[in-house]
């Protein structure tokens, strides 16, 4: 038989699931609203509008906004509310804001900055890594690349991007430099938008793959000049397959 006390820890739990959903839902719906445009600088937030489900509770838009605040995104004054900021002060490097922009009317202009940003660091972190890495990153650049050869003809499919993104999240945590590192979260959503937004190729570039094999070998064997010139040509080829299937989706 069921108990009283069992009851109402049960009742709690779906409502906390369900004020988790409403907070999750409704810091989408800001957050989207905000980075695609639809609420344009200086504006208000608009009231929550979740389908015809309940509304949020004062409690939640006040963590919703909170978040939002924490990204940029909003600012908070008292009796004006919470207003949309503008781009420039945008926290643009969180993975979820990077996200929204992705499902957004820019997507490919974003994804090219974010290749632009790849190409700044990435070589770059080939060539330190070549002088940093652990075994266990030689081991994981080097399992990475393998497994990526094995998905090749399903590069656009959940088990290559896993691969992918373990390979250049090695690669940043290699370089020994901290600022990298903490640019895998970066990159990670970078990788991910394009497999959500169908602007990877089915079947892997084989060429690209090799150039991934070969920089896992070129670090493992300290050659950081060849390293981050091999780097360059990867992220290159992926901008260029970006512009490439934008261009037959029109």
């Amino acid at each position: 038989m069921t108990s009283a006390t069992s009851l109402i820890t049960a009742a709690s739990g779906t409502a906390a699931a369900n004020e988790l959903s409403l907070h999750d839902r409704l810091l989408d719906e800001w957050g989207m609203a905000v980075v695609s445009g639809d609420v344009s600088a200086g504006e208000r937030l608009p009231e929550p509008n979740m389908d015809g489900d309940a509304t949020p509770s004062r409690t939640v838009t006040r963590e919703v906004t909170r978040v939002l605040e924490s990204m940029g995104l909003v600012s908070v004054k008292r009796k004006a509310g919470a207003t949309a900021n503008p781009v420039e002060q945008w926290n643009i490097l969180d993975p979820q804001v990077i996200q929204w922009r992705l499902r957004g009317p820019h997507r490919i202009s974003a994804l090219h900055e974010l290749s632009q940003l790849r190409a700044a660091v990435e070589p770059a972190a080939a060539r330190l890594a070549a002088s940093h890495a652990t075994a266990e990153h030689w081991a994981a650049l080097t399992r990475a690349a393998i497994d990526m050869v094995a998905h090749s003809d399903h590069a656009d499919e959940a088990e290559y991007l896993e691969a992918d993104i373990l390979f250049h999240r090695t690669l940043l945590e290699a370089s020994g430099n901290l600022m990298f590192a903490a640019l895998g979260d970066v990159i990670a959503s970078t990788l991910t938008g394009r497999t959500h937004h169908e602007l990877m190729p089915k079947v892997a570039d084989q060429t690209a793959l090799s150039w991934h094999t070969e920089v896992a070998a070129l670090i493992r064997k300290g050659d950081g000049s060849a390293a981050e010139a091999t780097m360059r040509q990867i992220v290159s080829e992926s901008d260029q397959a970006i512009s490439h299937i934008a261009g037959d989706q029109r």
